[in-house]
C-alpha cells in the first residue's frame, strides 16, 4: 500500500492537526484513505477514523510482529496515511517484535516516505538544519519534505523556505498559526473524539487550513510504499459473545482487536455503565476496556443496575478488565479530589488519583492465571498508561509484568475467581 507516514521531532509540533487536516481534505475529495496510528495510542485513532470513516488501526514495531503489521495494512484503499508518536526516531532501548517502538520502524518497514512537521517558533533558517539532520539520521528512512507550522508572518515563511532550499529539503507547505484549529488536551492526551460537540466542524477547518497552505497534489505524489512478508497469528477472541462496556467512560480499546474478534466469528454486544446498563444477560464474556472511570466515578457508583448485574454476570461467566475497567471491578476508586467512591468490589483492588503518578511504557505479561482468551502461561505484549496509585491490591496476581528493559513491574493485576483485570493493555500475544 502507498502511503505517507506524518511525523516530527518532538510531541507538539502539530502532527495530529497536519494529518487529520490531509485526512479530511483526501477524503472530501473522494480518496479513499486508510489511516494508521504509530504506537499505543487510543484517543487520536478516533480523530482519524472521523476524519476518514474508515477504523483507524495501530501499527506498533515493538508489540506487533511483521506478519501482524502485514495483515493490518493489506487494506482495499487508494492511499494509507499514518501518524507517528512523540519524536520520529523516539521508541524504547530494547528492540521487541520489530523494532524498537519508533515511528521511523514503521516508516522504513512499510516503504513510507515521511513528512516532517516543523514548528517554527523562534527560528527561520536554524530550522533546516534539524530537517537536514533528521533526512541523514537513518539509513532507509525517507524524509520526503517538510510542512513548516506556526509560521508567523510571508517574511518568517521566505526565511524558513531559504533556510530549506540551501538544505535540499522540500517543503509542502507553510501553516499560520491557527489556535482555532487546535485541539484541546487532558492528562491522557487529547479529548476524545467523541466528546468534542464541533468535532465535525475541527475537522473541516482542519482540511480547509491544509488545502490553502500545502500543496496536497505533491503530497500525494510523493507517496510510496513496498510489499511485507509473514502472515499474522489469529486473534483469539474471548469468547463468541462478548458483553462489551462501550461509553466515554470506557473507550480504550485497540481497533485490531475488535477487528480480529469480529474476523474470527465472535459478535460484539456493546453497553453503556454510564447508562445504567448491565451486560447482556446471553453473552459468555464481559469485558471493560479502559478509559477515564476517574472522571465519573460518582456516576458509575450510582449505577446500581450495571454493577448488580455485573456482579450476576460474574457468577457463572468471566469478567475482565483493564486498567480503568479494572479499576471499576475493584473495591475504591478514590479521585482527584480525595472522594472515594464504591465500585464493584469484584476484586480487592483500591486506587487513587489523588496524588498522581504517571505509569507509561510498553510491558510484557507472562500469565500466572487463565484470562479470557488466554490461558495459563501465555506470553502478552501490550502497554500501560496511567496515573492512578494502587493503594492495595490484595487478590492473587494475574501475570508477572515486566518493562521494555525486562525490569519486573508492581502493577501485575489480579484475580479471583472468574473475574480478572490489569492495568496491562493488550496489543499482541504474538511477540514471547
Amino acid at each position: 500500500m502507498k502511503g505517507l507516514l506524518i511525523a516530527a521531532p518532538a510531541s507538539g509540533a502539530g502532527k495530529t492537526t497536519v494529518t487529520l487536516g490531509l485526512a479530511r481534505a483526501w477524503a472530501r475529495q473522494g480518496v479513499a484513505v486508510q489511516p494508521f496510528k504509530s504506537g499505543p495510542d487510543y484517543i487520536d485513532p478516533a480523530f482519524l477514523a472521523a476524519a476518514t470513516g474508515r477504523d483507524c488501526f495501530n501499527l506498533d514495531s515493538w508489540a506487533m510482529a511483521e506478519g501482524q503489521i502485514a495483515a493490518l495494512t493489506r487494506q482495499n484503499t487508494e492511499f494509507a496515511l499514518a501518524e507517528g508518536s512523540m519524536g520520529l526516531f523516539d521508541g524504547v532501548a530494547v528492540k521487541g517484535a520489530t523494532g524498537t517502538g519508533a515511528s521511523a520502524d514503521i516508516a522504513a518497514l512499510m516503504g513510507w516516505p515521511v513528512v516532517l512537521v516543523l514548528d517554527a517558533r523562534g527560528q527561520a533558517q536554524s530550522a533546516a538544519a534539524v530537517a537536514s539532520g533528521f533526512a541523514h539520521f537513518r539509513p532507509g528512512v525517507n524524509i520526503a519534505g517538510v510542512v513548516l507550522n506556526r509560521v508567523a508572518s510571508p517574511r518568517h515563511e521566505a526565511l524558513l523556505r531559504a533556510g530549506m532550499e540551501e538544505a535540499g529539503i522540500r517543503v509542502f507547505g507553510a501553516l499560520p498559526r491557527r489556535d482555532d484549529v487546535a485541539l484541546p488536551e487532558r492528562h491522557l492526551g487529547l479529548v476524545q473524539a467523541a466528546e468534542l460537540p464541533k468535532l465535525e466542524a475541527l475537522l473541516e477547518s482542519a482540511a480547509d487550513l491544509v488545502e490553502q497552505h500545502c500543496d496536497l497534489p505533491a503530497l500525494r505524489a510523493a507517496a510510496a510504499g513496498q510489499a511485507l512478508n509473514g502472515t499474522a497469528l489469529p486473534i483469539t477472541p474471548p469468547g463468541q459473545r462478548i458483553a462489551l462496556a462501550r461509553d466515554e467512560a470506557f473507550s480504550f480499546l485497540y481497533p485490531h482487536l475488535l477487528a480480529g474478534w469480529r474476523e474470527m466469528g465472535a459478535e460484539i454486544l456493546p453497553f453503556s455503565p454510564l447508562a445504567d446498563e448491565a451486560p447482556a444477560g446471553d453473552a459468555d464474556i464481559c469485558w471493560l476496556p479502559g478509559g477515564y472511570p476517574e472522571l465519573h466515578a460518582g456516576k458509575i457508583a450510582a449505577a446500581a443496575d450495571f454493577l448488580a448485574g455485573l456482579k450476576t454476570f460474574a457468577t457463572t461467566r468471566p469478567v475482565h478488565g483493564e486498567c480503568g475497567g479494572y479499576m471499576v471491578l475493584g473495591e475504591t476508586l478514590v479521585d482527584a479530589s480525595g472522594a472515594a467512591h464504591q465500585m464493584a468490589g469484584m476484586l480487592g483492588l483500591i486506587t487513587s488519583f489523588q496524588k498522581r503518578k504517571m505509569h507509561l511504557g510498553y510491558r510484557r505479561a507472562a500469565l500466572l492465571a487463565p484470562m479470557p482468551g488466554h490461558e495459563a502461561g501465555a506470553a502478552l505484549a501490550g502497554h500501560e498508561f496511567h496515573y492512578a496509585s494502587i493503594l492495595a491490591q490484595p487478590d492473587p496476581p494475574l501475570a508477572e509484568v515486566r518493562d521494555a528493559q525486562g525490569t519486573i513491574m508492581p502493577e501485575t493485576g489480579s484475580h479471583r475467581g472468574r473475574v480478572s483485570g490489569s492495568f496491562f493493555h493488550l496489543i499482541s500475544a504474538s511477540a514471547a
